[in-house]
């Protein structure tokens, strides 16, 4: 897989798979949504790549939660398979043991602010310090900074995106495919929306605080794999070295 730097990641072979989106009213919108405002070879923002090899990444939002995180992990490592999980700052602090076994058992950790706020209602100081509190209680557990950034509700306009990227090199990492998990529909819709959705160079959005997600995972893990599609972390499916 090619590799590129941190300052040039969106440079060149890999691109953006930003799909162009229509506005749609805000009351029309749904809680969890990709930003209005995405465009073609924006530097700072990643929602799939354009991949040499069939590998998707596999996302997982809001932990760590005290008793599905161990299950998902469990269902990791019994299949060999690597993940990114993004984190809460509040319950990395809260849950050091689980964060660590997260980056000990080769999964990488992002960053997902402190206290989950849609960001784009905030000024830029407050976002850097939900964004710096999250870093420094991730490398205060695991001894390693996170590289990449997930905004909670997927509310982080482009200003925004450009701006954490300049001042702190983190690219914004969004998604290509969303089972809507957090409406919780159920296991098996979760895990056919995913195998449905998924491609070569996918970033797949999951969130395991929910028992359904969990329950999910067996059918989309072995599914996914069925299809010859191969499991890596955000920092590998974008070139970067593993975290």
């Amino acid at each position: 897989m090619t590799r590129l730097s941190r300052r040039h990641i969106m440079a060149a072979s890999l691109g953006v798979l930003a799909a162009p989106m229509v506005a749609t009213p805000s009351h029309a919108r749904p809680l969890i949504a990709l930003p209005d405002d995405l465009q073609q070879s924006d530097v700072a923002t990643i929602t799939a790549v354009r991949a040499p090899s069939p590998v998707v990444a596999m996302t997982f939002d809001d932990g760590p939660h005290p008793t599905h995180t161990p299950r998902l992990l469990d269902m990791l490592r019994e299949r060999g398979r690597r993940a990114t999980f993004y984190l809460i700052g509040n319950r990395v602090v809260q849950y050091p043991a689980l964060t660590r076994r997260i980056a000990e058992e080769g999964h990488e950790i992002g960053n997902h602010s402190w206290s989950h706020p849609f960001l784009n209602r905030h000024s830029d100081a407050n976002v850097i310090r939900e964004i710096d509190r999250t870093t420094d209680a991730i490398y205060q557990v695991t001894g390693r900074p996170p590289v990449t950034f997930r905004p909670p509700y997927g509310a982080f306009n482009r200003r925004q995106r450009g701006w954490l990227n300049e001042v702190r090199r983190l690219p914004t990492i969004l998604w290509s495919v969303d089972p809507q998990d957090w409406r919780r529909p159920g296991s098996q819709t979760v895990a056919n929306r995913i195998l449905r959705g998924s491609h070569q160079g996918a970033i797949i959005l999951s969130h395991n605080i929910h028992r359904g997600t969990i329950d999910a995972m067996p059918a989309t893990l072995d599914g996914l794999t069925a299809r010859g599609l191969r499991f890596v972390t955000v920092s590998q499916i974008i070139g970067w070295p593993l975290w």
